[in-house]
């Protein structure tokens, strides 16, 4: 016999469940109030200026760019231990999901792409002007949306992710005229896991794909004598919760353990230029619709994110 507390709280549960499961990637604009602290500024207080859009350029990086306020940050964060639920509802709607992508059976390293078609927090900060207008600026034009991705190494034990070039993993896709926002959702510093960047390397070539979870090392087998030398000075990217840095899809970056006793939670938005087109004929990620070779990237899955 259920009394009336309890039935409240049944259909919110339910309520819940139905929220999890309902695939949120059918609509192409903010669904909640997630935005709405940003409703009432001008686009112009999001644009970069021309000193921060050539630093991007000469360095491949460009950091400190404030994105979420605290209230969207805690938003997101208790969407996150949803989502990183083994047993969620939602699961199914993950491109990837992966508890532990570690090499090392003592560390830990969640990753997982595909939160925006799960819960609206995720959803909707893909619009996210301080987002969108900065993307436009650095690519030169509309963005798409790529994918999303969910780092996150607990404390204690969190994993690294080894040295790479995103694009070695998107070749899929031509021309290469994408943008990687790596977005922090606790303050991230060289003790707890932050990126770290090799500055230049955005105009290295592309390097053959040597692991994404797995030494730290391993990239030294690919690299040049003066690449090596080069990759002696990596730049530590140190983050306050809600801000993001933006990287070049060739810059060389990666992250070390995470042996504090503070989490690295991140939530990362990948695009391109609206343009870009399909190098192969099956689906780019699991349950997306396919997209014949040489037409447009775009449809349900690859949104413009201009409106």
């Amino acid at each position: 016999r259920f009394d009336m507390s309890a039935k409240c709280l049944l259909r919110a549960t339910q309520g819940r469940v139905t929220n999890m499961i309902s695939d949120l990637s059918h609509h192409h604009r903010p669904i909640s109030n997630f935005l709405d602290r940003n409703s009432n500024q001008n686009l112009e207080t999001f644009q970069l200026t021309e000193d921060q859009l050539s630093f991007y350029h000469t360095n491949g990086y460009l950091a400190g760019i404030p994105i979420l306020s605290k209230s969207q940050v805690e938003i997101l964060t208790t969407e996150l231990e949803q989502l990183m639920d083994p047993v969620s509802s939602g699961n199914s709607l993950f491109y990837e999901f992966n508890l532990n992508e570690s090499t090392e059976p003592n560390k830990v390293l969640f990753h997982a792409l595909g939160a925006w078609r799960i819960t609206t927090g995720f959803h909707d900060v893909l619009w996210h002007p301080a987002f969108v207008v900065a993307a436009n600026q650095l690519l030169g034009g509309a963005v798409r949306f790529w994918h999303d991705q969910l780092f996150c190494k607990p404390a204690q034990h969190g994993g690294v992710v080894a040295w790479h070039q995103d694009y070695s993993y998107w070749t899929r896709t031509q021309p290469m005229s994408h943008l990687t926002c790596w977005i922090a959702l606790d303050d991230t510093d060289r003790y707890n896991g932050c990126v770290h960047y090799i500055p230049g390397s955005h105009k290295w070539d592309l390097l053959p794909i040597t692991g994404l979870a797995g030494d730290m090392e391993a990239i030294q087998q690919v690299l040049t004598e003066e690449q090596w030398t080069q990759f002696q000075s990596p730049t530590p990217i140190e983050l306050k919760a809600g801000q993001a840095t933006f990287h070049h899809p060739l810059m060389v970056h990666g992250s070390f353990e995470n042996e504090t006793d503070r989490p690295r939670r991140a939530t990362v938005i990948n695009v391109f230029q609206d343009g870009v087109i399909s190098k192969q004929a099956k689906p780019m990620l699991k349950g997306t619709d396919s997209i014949p070779v040489g037409k447009k990237m775009e449809g349900r899955f690859y949104p413009l994110l201009n409106g």
